[in-house]
C-alpha cells in the first residue's frame, strides 16, 4: 500500500504567495524584521513595510496601518511585541487577508483563535525565513 505524502500547510502558503505586509518592519539593517524582509524579497516576494515610523524600506512605500495598504495582501508577518498583536489580527481579519505569520517570540493566543475562526492560517512563533529556507531551496 502506498501511502500519499502528509500536505504542508505552510509550504503550499509560501508558494502560492506573492505579497507580504510586514507589520513593525524596521530600516535598521541589523534588525530581524529587515533581514528577514530583505531575505523574503530576494526570493522574489513584494514586501510591504507597514510602520507609521517609516516613510518606504526595502525600496517599498510603507504604510502606517494595514488599513492604509492599497492592494491585496497574501501574508501579514508581525514583528510587533504580544500586547499590539490583537489590533494587527483585527485588521487583518476586517480586510480578510489569508494568512497571518507571528515571528519567533510573537505568541497571541486570544487574536490567533479569533483569526482561526475568520478563516485565516496562523503561524505563531516561527519565523518566515527558517521555514522558508527549509521548504523552498
Amino acid at each position: 500500500m502506498v501511502s500519499l505524502p502528509q500536505s504542508d500547510p505552510i509550504a503550499e502558503l509560501l508558494r502560492r504567495s506573492k505579497t507580504i505586509a510586514v507589520v513593525g518592519l524596521s530600516c535598521n539593517p541589523l534588525r530581524p524584521s529587515h533581514g528577514v524582509s530583505a531575505y523574503m524579497q530576494q526570493q522574489g516576494y513584494r514586501i510591504i513595510p507597514v510602520n507609521p515610523h517609516i516613510e518606504e524600506c526595502l525600496g517599498e512605500k510603507a504604510y502606517a496601518s494595514l488599513l492604509n495598504v492599497p492592494e491585496k495582501i497574501d501574508i501579514v508577518d508581525i514583528f510587533r511585541r504580544p500586547e499590539f498583536v490583537e489590533e494587527v489580527v483585527d485588521h487583518a481579519i476586517q480586510l480578510k487577508i489569508p494568512a497571518i505569520w507571528m515571528q519567533e517570540d510573537v505568541v497571541h493566543e486570544k487574536a490567533a483563535e479569533k483569526a482561526r475562526k475568520a478563516g485565516i492560517l496562523v503561524l505563531m512563533d516561527r519565523c518566515i525565513l527558517k521555514e522558508h529556507h527549509a521548504r523552498m531551496r
